[in-house]
């Protein structure tokens, strides 16, 4: 997808991510332009740079209508978040029923990103009924799509045996997929997989790597999980998880 701004500029997705990097300011006012003028990645782009403030005054009720605009244009990633926009109330009051609709628009459709949002809602009967089964559907079909966040979400379903039949030697592998493409919950995961079979010096390579992308609420739970760890190793990482997670709550 290019983008055609003014001065005959074109510029392509990759050469916009750049320069969102480089030039926060400039690259907002090219997806301004691209926006007005219809391109409808640019909308979703615009959308979400207003969610996020990127370049430009944070917008959420703004973000809302763009998403809006992309989403009916056929654009399943705005639709996606168009949910998560009603979800977590950004720009609106939050209501998981509409978010759920969202979502299962753009699951219908094929998107990844959508499948798992929506299996979240149904695993935890946010906005819907509560239906594992159904979740664990999604989560599958994500995760053979190549959604990390999915496989380590499987892995769980598969390891613990809920709803299905607990396979675990599959648990690990999607455990592993998961690692290997960068979900840090599915690196932890792994790691306690690789810890439990005594190849702890793969299992700290591996902790360190989910300590590096680690989100608040993670570093909290996974740092209070590793504490209970009787290897000396395992103990060392626990304490760095506790001080990255003090960091990052002094903010």
């Amino acid at each position: 997808m290019s983008f055609h701004v003014r001065r005959e500029e074109v510029l392509d997705a990759a050469g916009l991510a750049a320069m969102l990097e480089e030039s926060p300011a400039r690259a907002a006012q090219a997806i301004l332009l691209a926006a007005g003028e219809g391109e409808v990645e640019a909308q979703a782009l615009l959308g979400q740079i207003l969610l996020d403030g990127q370049g430009i005054a944070q917008d959420q009720a703004l973000a809302l209508r763009w998403f809006a605009i992309a989403a009916g244009r056929g654009h399943l990633m705005a639709r996606n978040m168009l949910g998560r926009c009603h979800e977590h109330g950004w720009g609106c009051a939050a209501d998981a029923s509409t978010a759920a609709q969202h979502y299962r628009i753009g699951a219908e459709a094929g998107l990844d990103w959508a499948m798992y949002n929506l299996a979240n809602l149904l695993a935890t009967g946010r906005g819907v009924t509560a239906d594992h089964l159904q979740a664990l559907v999604l989560y599958r079909r994500a995760a053979e799509l190549g959604h990390a966040k999915s496989m380590n979400l499987l892995g769980r379903y598969l390891e613990e045996g809920q709803v299905c039949p607990a396979d675990p030697p599959a648990a690990r592998d999607w455990y592993r997929r998961s690692a290997e493409a960068g979900d840090f919950r599915g690196q932890f995961s792994y790691a306690a997989v690789l810890t439990a079979e005594g190849r702890v010096d793969e299992a700290v390579g591996w902790l360190e790597k989910a300590l590096d992308g680690g989100n608040l609420n993670f570093l909290r739970v996974a740092s209070q999980t590793l504490a209970d760890a009787t290897d000396l190793r395992i103990q060392v990482m626990a304490s760095q998880y506790a001080a990255r997670y003090a960091e990052l709550q002094r903010g």
